[in-house]
C-alpha cells in the first residue's frame, strides 16, 4: 500500500453505535496502529492508546478501531470487517513505514459515541468520538477530538479497490 495525505474535508457527529476495540497479545510502539475505513477506497492509520489522557491511563496493547462495519487489514493483503474479528487473527500493525503482523487477544465490543471524517480524496472512516483515539498525520499523532477540516492525515491506499470476502477483486464497486 501506498501511504499519502489527505485534507479532511468535514468531520461529523452521527450520533451512537457498536464499536470495537483490538486488544492484541503484544505492546505496540506510540507511531503503531492499524488501518481501518469505511471503504475498500483506503484506510486511515489509527493509533495505538499509548497516551494518557484525563480519562485513560495508556494501553499499549489495545487501538480503538472504530465502528464495527468498517473494514481492517489483517494479513495476506486481506480485509475483514471489524465485527468479524476473534482472538489468534493476525491484523496489519505498521507506522506507515514498517509494518507486522500481530494477533488479537480479543476484540471489545461496546456502544459508543462516534464521528465520521471525510477527507478530499475520497477515504472515510468512522471512529469512536473519545479522548483515547489518535490517528495519523503527516508525521505527528492528531488527537481525533482535535482534528478540524483543513488538517492533513495520513491514509494508505491501495492498488486494487475491490473487496469480496476480505479478497481484492478486479471489479468496479459503488460504495457510500
Amino acid at each position: 500500500m501506498d501511504y499519502v495525505t489527505s485534507k479532511i474535508i468535514n468531520i461529523s457527529d452521527i450520533g451512537e453505535g457498536t464499536r470495537v476495540e483490538a486488544d492484541f497479545i503484544d505492546i505496540l510502539e506510540e507511531d503503531e496502529g492499524v488501518l481501518v475505513g469505511d471503504t475498500a477506497r483506503g484506510f486511515f492509520l489509527v493509533l495505538a492508546e499509548t497516551r494518557e489522557t484525563e480519562t485513560y491511563p495508556p494501553r499499549p496493547f489495545r487501538v480503538n478501531v472504530g465502528s464495527i462495519h468498517q473494514y481492517i487489514c489483517i494479513e495476506n493483503g486481506e480485509t475483514k470487517y471489524l465485527s468479524e474479528l476473534k482472538a489468534g487473527d493476525k491484523l496489519l500493525v505498521t507506522n506507515g513505514e514498517k509494518e507486522r503482523y500481530v494477533s488479537l487477544g480479543r476484540a471489545k465490543i461496546e456502544k459508543r459515541e462516534f464521528v465520521h471524517i471525510e477527507l478530499e480524496n475520497g477515504i472515510t472512516a468512522t471512529l469512536q468520538k473519545a479522548d483515547s483515539v489518535y490517528i495519523s498525520g503527516k508525521g505527528e499523532a492528531l488527537h481525533l477530538l482535535d482534528c478540524k477540516a483543513g488538517e492533513d492525515v495520513t491514509v494508505a491506499v491501495g492498488e486494487n479497490i475491490a473487496r469480496h470476502k476480505g479478497r481484492a477483486i478486479d471489479e468496479e464497486i459503488n460504495e457510500k
